[in-house]
């Protein structure tokens, strides 16, 4: 981490990324803009943003409701086409969903049909039945669901869902984690046991993660940097590192004055403003 500083909008610079040498940002996004059409009129949701992703970064991206976070994400997972700009994964444009980027949404989205184990294991198509039955005993394992395996989704807590959720993504060995607000829905017990869960995975596999949110406790307990948008069209008002050790403890001083700084900054009326 790089101290407390709070960044302006943009990349550093522009560098060639392309070949087997490449050594950039693990996600790229560089100039983008995205608009829908809305009862006839055209209404721009990003504009002109930038920022990058490295690799094994936990990156948030904070803002109030409408500021496009959800959008970007989207674009990040070629859901949705953008209007100008690029986004690069290792250097290369993103047209499409791909293998090395995956989702998890606010709604767990279980097959309701399939027990726990055989949600887990319905990406792994390609593997022989001994080497999907190993990698689903792995991450079984790993959200601390094995004795839950022969259950069906109707059968277990919404956490526990969100456990299953994050376990089918991460089997399929993504480089990148796209997270929006999985945990909005949950108490704020589970919430915290989810944060802890999922800080424990990214520590031990070594994924980039881009995690969506609202909630600038969250931010601060999740991140090397936080993100703050701009209210729409969105951009990036400020990136800030949030140089804090882990594991993060929430009534530590230090922790509450980035919690009190990015409320400032989501809040303002001109996030630009320091």
């Amino acid at each position: 981490m790089n101290g407390n500083k709070e960044k302006s909008n943009g990349l550093a610079q522009d560098v060639e990324m392309q070949g087997p040498e490449y050594s950039g940002p693990l996600l790229g996004i560089r100039r983008l803009s995205k608009s829908f059409m809305v009862n006839g009129s055209r209404v721009e949701v990003l504009k002109d943003l930038s920022f990058e992703a490295r690799e094994k970064e936990f990156v948030c991206i904070l803002g109030q409701s409408g500021c496009g976070k959800s959008t970007l994400l989207k674009v990040m997972a070629g859901f949705i086409p953008l209007d100008s700009g690029q986004v690069l994964f290792q250097g290369s444009p993103i047209t499409k969903p791909g293998p090395e980027r995956c989702v998890v949404f606010q709604e767990d989205a279980l097959f309701p049909w399939l027990t726990i184990e055989e949600n887990i294991g319905f990406g792994l198509v390609k593997k022989t039945r001994g080497q999907r039955q190993k990698q689903v005993d792995k991450f079984l394992g790993l959200v601390g669901l094995s004795p839950f395996r022969k259950y069906l989704p109707k059968e277990i807590s919404g956490g526990m869902k969100q456990r299953v959720a994050l376990a089918r993504v991460l089997v399929l060995n993504p480089r990148i984690l796209l997270m929006d607000e999985p945990f909005a829905a949950l108490d704020a017990q589970t919430r915290e046991n989810m944060q802890d869960l999922l800080l424990a995975l990214w520590q031990t596999l070594g994924h980039t993660i881009v995690f969506v949110t609202h909630d600038v406790r969250e931010a601060v307990a999740l991140s090397d940097r936080t993100m703050v948008m701009n209210q729409g069209p969105g951009d990036f008002a400020r990136i800030v590192d949030i140089n804090l050790d882990r594991p993060r403890f929430q009534e530590d001083e230090r922790f509450m004055g980035y919690v009190g700084r990015l409320k400032r900054l989501v809040s303002s009326a001109d996030t630009g403003r320091p």
